[in-house]
């Protein structure tokens, strides 16, 4: 995907090796690495109650007004929720969930327009918090195509070794003096396997072509070596977690003035007084400027937000009816590219004729900007490719996202440019003491995933109750 997308670090290494990408930090060996069934549901089963929802603020004056309805904004009002403080949720578009939205109506079955994986779920704080949903393992490892075939044992053995290698190569040179772009680092003797590494670490994994990412920043990236799956999709589970918080849609921000005490925020409907504003929409959307800052935004902000720019990932979904392509639930597919014209598959999805071909980077970008007819195209004669040319023959509905076009997003996930990586840190710290950021491009080491903008979300909750003298409940990774 996109939208904060949980794709990235999801594409495993063949066999289950620790991942990479979304941008960053995989293992460096090609252990089998499985997710163990009955800690998955235990974990599960283990899950924590919703809050107790908080006094609501009835007015324009409330104790803290919440900017954007993503998984940052809907952790951040749960976390005020449970203290009993006011609150103000708006969201410009019509849909909560940001990035990570689920729609039935195309297909008439889950399709996840954004994040659709959820990483390390004994661990993701979402993966704890009671929803009834379904969620259930992702398969292990990846297939890769070299032509119309698939590649054989010895071939994917070469082409595993060549990931570990290239990767191993950025996090070496993250430790350097200076930050360097990561197709700066790679071996230089990745030979023809150089494509499909360039593909899977950076447009798939990051959004971003290599040359555009920070060597640091993807080497902090934390580890995902196990996924999962929501079967009902990721967008409905956020908007489950949502159900109870009065959420305020179709309200957008348009300027937001500190003052002495409190914090003004004007809309189209009013205006809203809080002690503590915390605003998480996107780097995007922060750096087109459309919302307004009186005073401005201290520099050391704005180029922290310029320098943590959103990628580009999109599914081009494609209803495949009778698994023609013959792939099991959810498979991974790749192939060995000779060009940077190359996209990943992600096949029967969650058990159904859906088949989404993520396309990213600067290709994907290329595409969204031609359209949606042109993304489709390519698509399917991608797979026409690998497959064959009856593969035409078999597609049914079709669909394609563009994020960079949402206009309450303006990209998929953040990736820091060369340079830009302590800007996440940056932006952790509050603006005249009463503003507040968060959203997955202020996690130093989950960035880009629906996890690391819910835990964004509660520590600035966290650090704006601290005005009322509450202590933070936990403590979460950087």
């Amino acid at each position: 995907m996109v939208a904060v997308n949980e794709t990235a670090k999801s594409a495993s290494l063949f066999a289950g090796a620790a991942p990479f990408g979304q941008c960053g930090g995989g293992g460096n060996n090609l252990e089998t690495m499985t997710l163990n069934r009955r800690t998955f549901i235990a974990a599960s089963a283990a899950l924590a109650s919703a809050p107790a929802l908080g006094a609501v603020s009835a007015s324009g004056d409330t104790d803290v007004a919440i900017i954007g309805a993503g998984a940052a904004g809907i952790a951040a009002a749960r976390k005020v929720a449970a203290a009993g403080r006011r609150f103000a949720l708006i969201e410009a578009s019509d849909h909560v969930g940001g990035r990570c939205v689920t729609d039935t109506r195309i297909f008439g079955v889950p399709f996840d327009r954004g994040a659709h994986w959820l990483h390390m779920p004994d661990i993701n704080p979402l993966a704890k918090l009671r929803t009834g949903l379904d969620l259930y393992p992702a398969p292990a490892g990846q297939k890769l195509r070299i032509g119309k075939r698939n590649a054989r044992e010895g071939e994917m053995e070469d082409y595993l070794a060549a990931i570990v290698r290239a990767n191993r190569a950025i996090q070496d040179s993250a430790r350097g003096k200076a930050d360097v772009p990561c197709v700066q680092a790679l071996p230089k003797d990745l030979g023809d396997w150089r494509p499909a590494v360039e593909f899977v670490l950076g447009p798939f994994g990051c959004g971003k072509n290599l040359d555009e990412i920070s060597a640091i920043d993807f080497a902090r990236s934390l580890e995902r070596d196990v996924d999962a799956f929501c079967r009902q999709g990721f967008g409905a589970l956020l908007a489950k977690l949502a159900a109870d918080l009065p959420v305020q849609l179709n309200m957008a921000a348009a300027r937001l003035q500190s003052l002495r005490n409190s914090v003004e925020i004007e809309t189209a409907r009013g205006r809203i007084t809080a002690r503590a504003a915390i605003v998480t929409v996107s780097t995007g959307v922060l750096d087109a400027g459309k919302i307004r800052f009186a005073p401005d935004l201290p520099k050391r902000h704005t180029d922290a937000i310029a320098k943590l720019s959103l990628g580009s990932y999109d599914h081009v979904a494609l209803e495949l009816a009778g698994n023609p392509l013959q792939l099991q639930n959810d498979d991974l597919v790749f192939e060995k590219a000779t060009s940077a014209r190359t996209a990943a598959l992600l096949a029967n999805v969650s058990g159904t004729p859906l088949a989404m071909v993520e396309v990213a980077g600067k290709l994907g970008r290329e595409l969204a900007g031609q359209g949606e007819a042109a993304m489709i195209d390519f698509a399917i004669g991608w797979l026409a490719d690998l497959y064959g040319a009856d593969v035409k023959k078999a597609v049914g509905k079709t669909h394609a996202t563009r994020w960079s076009r949402e206009p309450w997003a303006l990209g998929a996930f953040s990736a820091a440019a060369p340079g830009g990586q302590p800007g996440r840190r940056m932006l952790m710290e509050p603006v005249r003491d009463r503003l507040f950021f968060a959203g997955e491009a202020v996690h130093e080491t989950l960035w880009g995933t629906v996890g690391g903008a819910w835990e964004s979300g509660e520590r600035a909750a966290d650090a704006a109750l601290r005005l009322w003298g509450s202590a933070p409940s936990s403590t979460r990774r950087r």
